[in-house]
């Protein structure tokens, strides 16, 4: 049973102002694994004063100091490593080999970023007469999600540190146990004090007093649309910059050649992966509508290949999140049985010897159209739609019709037509053949937000731009 009754503030683990803890719920169990401190608006006071005094200092350092820094915090977290990855399993049912690989690795992949970045970026530019400087946007609020704990924490805290910024973390209460881990590494790593601070909670007690606080000059938020609007609205009377990562409904277009069968069953598996809670997943699949029966034997058969189980065994796919979220998608797949899509694998209930435990069945709809509800809402689950489509214009209009635009995904041996659709697709993101790269920008269009992270560009958002005029000698003014 974890315990973790205190937070990070200033340098120091402090108790709460008001004693009050949270029950965390093992999902593969339905059993409190844990209990963590819950904190209020009094807590958050605390980290942004925190925040705020070491402001100046942190943000006056050299580029040098700050790599110093951000080396030191890599060394550590890859000691600790295994520690995150278990706490990511007991906390959220990531199966043991994700944890272990892409979810703990994904830390790795953007703090090594990070760094090479910082190297060579360019705070300062002389233009003519004029010095352009990028300046630390001062104390940042960062508001982390449970699905992918440590990718979001690290795409927003690494380049907040880089660029001089000092932070105060809400990790969710859904996900606490890496977050406290995350700060034990800070700790350890010599982050100087008040430069990072964790207060945990739900959103009610720590998000809202986070999000309105006027000594927060800036909010990244990475969540529920519906709760990114709720963000905006309460940091907008204190005109506070907010960034934010929301929902998707990503399509998936597998274009008419040869490799239809093997891209579908790829874009089935990629959908499987941590049980299909992800905001950029390729939940929405376009196959050609001639050739709809191939797909679906396709995906069937990929689907056949995803096992569902104990995460620290030896399974594909673990439970979700928690009752919530198990109780969201079990409607949702109702939904679609009940509109009239064809069932092609999975269904509702548990899978067959998993009596608890919050495990969904890997599911897949066939003759799916946009007007239905699995069409449209964020399922965040293991369920795929195929919809069909009768020509490549047809499958952008399909793939854009959606009030999301955060991610899309192009599967196709003409890498010239494959090119070509990626560019029609209204996403941030668009992947061609399963490309990655840490450097890509990632953030939505539409209602998927704003913002960019990842890379150089998850620089941008931490910075203010300074125009000094008459800054060069006299004669450059002439």
């Amino acid at each position: 049973m974890r315990e973790y009754g205190q937070f990070y503030i200033g340098g120091r683990w402090i108790d709460p102002v008001q004693p009050r803890t949270l029950d965390v719920v093992n999902p593969a169990t339905e059993e409190v694994c844990g209990r963590v401190a819950v904190g209020s608006a009094a807590d958050v006071d605390r980290g942004v004063a925190a925040a705020r005094v070491a402001f100046p200092g942190w943000s006056a350092t050299s580029v040098k100091e700050r790599l110093e820094v951000l080396q030191n915090i890599l060394d550590v977290y890859q000691n600790r490593a295994g520690d995150l990855a278990a706490a990511l399993t007991e906390e959220m049912g990531a199966p043991s080999t994700l944890a272990h690989g892409f979810q703990v690795g994904l830390g790795v992949g953007h703090l090594t970023t990070a760094i090479e970045v910082l190297r060579d970026f360019t705070f300062e530019e002389q233009r003519g007469a004029t010095l352009i400087v990028k300046e630390a946007i001062g104390v940042c609020g960062l508001i982390t999600p449970w699905n992918w704990p440590m990718n979001q924490i690290a795409v927003k805290l690494f380049p907040a540190l880089a660029t001089g910024c000092t932070v105060v973390l809400k990790p969710s209460e859904q996900s606490p146990f890496t977050g406290q881990v995350f700060a034990e590494i800070l700790d350890a790593a010599g982050v100087p004090a008040g430069v990072f601070n964790l207060v945990q909670g739900d959103g009610p007690s720590v998000g809202v007093p986070l999000s309105v606080h006027p000594d927060v000059d800036m909010i990244s938020f990475t969540g529920s649309t519906r709760a990114g609007i709720e963000i905006a609205r309460n940091a907008a009377p204190s005109v506070k910059r907010v960034t934010q990562e929301l929902g998707g409904k990503s399509p998936n277009i597998i274009l008419d050649d040869q490799d239809l069968a093997e891209n579908v069953g790829k874009g089935v598996t990629t959908m499987m992966g941590n049980s299909g809670q992800t905001c950029s997943a390729p939940s929405r699949m376009l196959v050609p509508a001639a050739r709809m029966a191939e797909a679906v034997e396709a995906a069937r058969e990929a689907v056949s290949r995803v096992t569902v189980g104990d995460p620290n065994g030896d399974f594909v796919m673990g439970p979700v999140v928690s009752g919530a979220q198990f109780d969201k998608i079990q409607a949702l797949i109702q939904k679609g049985i009940d509109e009239g899509a064809a069932l092609v694998s999975g269904g509702t209930g548990r899978p067959d010897g998993l009596p608890r435990g919050y495990y969904v069945k890997p599911t897949v709809f066939a003759e799916v159209t946009s007007d239905m509800t699995i069409a449209r809402e964020e399922i965040f689950g293991p369920v795929v739609t195929i919809h069909g489509y009768d020509s490549v214009d047809h499958a952008v209009e399909i793939a854009n019709d959606t009030e999301y635009g955060l991610a899309g995904y192009v599967a196709g041996a003409d890498l010239d037509q494959a090119r070509a659709v990626a560019r029609r697709i209204r996403a941030g993101y668009v992947a061609i053949n399963d490309g990655f790269d840490f450097n890509c920008p990632f953030g939505g269009y539409k209602k998927s937000g704003n913002g960019r992270e990842w890379g150089e560009f998850g620089f941008h958002d931490y910075l203010e731009i300074k125009g000094i005029l008459g800054y060069a000698p006299d004669e450059a003014n002439g």
